[in-house]
């Protein structure tokens, strides 16, 4: 069984994307889950995912607002591609991860050339568009409507890739025209080379014979865009030669193009082999013009269906290219800033030693000190947002941590004449939280306070820290005196690259303070009033559910 994939689509964590490698996941809200949902209408072990024989199974842990399904509410389901799971607020998007083990569609095709003796398909039947129904044509017409409509809904589901959306499709289509095999033949959009992209086999039907393909017939296809049904027979002496007939029975096709909007995207190929112990008379068709207009129908959905996919993943990638030019161009402007202070640093260390001025010298590796710690912090700024971690949770001592913060940072302090001031309310317990994730959040919002006092009037910190009134959150406050930050700004104050101290910020320290409360569960909140200035507040579950969940493995028998 192929490994799978989670994608968020919706709630806190959209965009997010889980690979499931192991054969059980546990999901919930607590940090000791494989995939973690960092909703609070989520359980914090609120169901798994299992990889059995049969599938991937999800299994609900009675979750306090249960799992749905495809929006129907299971407390146990195997899942298929393209299902959509619902926990609280959150929907995710099961999908497999294919690998290069796993039969390809090419593996699964035999391309036939025209001079080939296996290669005796001639057209039947062929048609451009629907001509106007008779009468006694409305009701297949009616049936046909209701086909479509279900192709429709899986071409605009979410998917994580376009060939399980092909492979929904023509799954769809198999079952409605009774064919036994079938196979999307797609254009790369790089090469515009037709490769076989999907392949899908009726129930009861051998997946390990490989499916013949007629490249006569897809050529035809491809040339004229008509669509075609074929007999590996000749139309009009289709009987001669009974005794090949006998072996392998009547092998009857449809190929129709997939017409997008601008360009022809590929084939859909389907056939059907009826064997001779079956074939109740000499003219029996499985295949008629009406399902040929019918499947004709389902290639011009299948493209718009492979061009909508196309656009939104063009879309994607252009909005990532932007955000590397963005990040880019910013970082070079930071980075360029710290190395005209290492050079003005160097500069006064090379003086003074030509000088033997040792106060030249001094104030020379000060300038290098301070900008060594502004690249430094830059680089650990951009390590932890570039990547979703999972807390390495420990039961620690919150206080120890602020103690070694300020200890750090009392020097600069001093050197600014700031205040500093220190209260313990109802001192925490030991929690479990990342201390080395809780250092870095902790010494952004103290370093931000820092920044933003240079020049004030009797400047202050006052750091806070204490448990909630229910015992339930372990909180620390960070608050100044300096000029505060306008409303208008506050709301933006947490996106990335957003800066309130010009060229002295990178825009990093916040968002990344935040990702890394939110791992923890938590969350970080500012109020704050112009002139007279800002407090953050950094609040996380006093013991999350980890002394429980570090222990926690589900019972595989449940």
């Amino acid at each position: 069984m192929a490994d799978a994939t989670l994608l968020v689509i919706q709630g806190p964590d959209q965009g997010r994307r889980f690979e499931l490698t192991a054969d059980e996941n546990s999901i919930g809200r607590g940090a000791q889950n494989e995939v973690r949902i960092l909703d609070t209408e989520v359980s914090r072990r609120h169901a798994v995912i299992r990889r059995t024989q049969q599938g991937w199974k999800l299994q609900d842990l009675n979750s306090s607002n249960g799992t749905w399904v495809d929006g129907k509410t299971v407390q146990e389901a195997f899942l298929q591609p393209g299902q959509q799971i619902q926990l609280g607020r959150t929907m995710l998007l099961f999908g497999l991860l294919t690998d290069g083990d796993d039969a390809s569609a090419v593996n699964q095709i035999d391309l036939i050339a025209q001079s080939s003796y296996d290669d005796q398909s001639r057209i039947v039947g062929q048609t451009a568009s629907a001509p106007a129904l008779a009468p006694e044509g409305w009701m297949q017409a009616g049936a046909n409507l209701q086909i479509l409509y279900r192709i429709s809904e899986e071409a605009v589901r979410p998917t994580s890739s376009v060939d399980e959306l092909l492979k929904r499709i023509l799954d769809l289509t198999l079952e409605s025209l009774g064919a036994d095999r079938g196979c999307m033949l797609v254009a790369d959009s790089k090469t515009d080379q037709i490769t076989p992209r999907v392949v899908s086999h009726r129930p009861q039907v051998d997946v390990n014979q490989r499916m013949p393909i007629s490249t006569s017939i897809v050529e035809y296809v491809i040339s004229h865009g008509h669509g075609v049904r074929t007999s590996d027979a000749q139309h009009d002496s289709r009987f001669d030669g009974g005794a090949s007939i006998a072996k392998s029975g009547i092998r009857e096709a449809m190929c129709v193009p997939m017409h997008g909007r601008y360009e022809l995207m590929g084939v859909i190929y389907v056939d059907t082999t009826v064997s001779a112990p079956h074939l109740q008379s000499p003219n029996t068709s499985r295949f008629n013009d009406q399902q040929l207009r019918l499947l004709l129908a389902i290639g011009r959905q299948s493209a718009l269906a492979i061009e909508n996919f196309r656009y939104q993943d063009a879309l994607v990638t252009a909005e990532r290219l932007g955000a590397v030019g963005q990040t880019v161009t910013i970082m070079s402007h930071h980075i360029k800033n710290i190395l005209q202070g290492v050079r003005g640093g160097s500069y006064l260390i090379d003086q003074g030693l030509k000088q033997d001025n040792r106060d030249m010298i001094r104030q020379g590796w000060s300038i290098l000190e301070k900008n060594h710690e502004r690249i430094y912090n830059l680089v650990m700024d951009m390590l932890t947002f570039s990547k979703e971690r999972r807390p390495q949770l420990e039961d620690g001592d919150i206080e120890q941590v602020i103690g070694d913060i300020l200890e750090l940072m009392q020097p600069r302090m001093e050197q600014a004449g700031i205040e500093l001031r220190r209260t313990v309310n109802t001192p925490p317990p030991h929690s479990w939280f990342d201390p080395e994730g809780m250092h870095r959040a902790l010494l952004n919002i103290v370093t931000n306070a820092v920044d933003v006092l240079e020049g004030t009037e009797s400047p202050f910190i006052d750091v806070r820290s204490g448990l909630s009134e229910d015992g339930q959150s372990v909180w620390i406050e960070v608050e100044d005196n300096g000029a505060g930050i306008p409303p208008e700004v506050i709301p933006h104050l947490f996106h990335l690259f957003e800066s309130t101290k010009g060229n002295k910020g990178t825009g990093l320290g916040l968002a990344v303070s935040r990702k890394i409360l939110e791992e923890h569960g938590g969350s970080v909140s500012v109020r704050s009033e112009v002139g007279r200035g800002t407090c953050f507040r950094l609040e996380w579950p006093a013991h999350l559910d980890d002394r429980e969940s570090a222990e926690f493995r589900v019972d595989p028998n449940l």
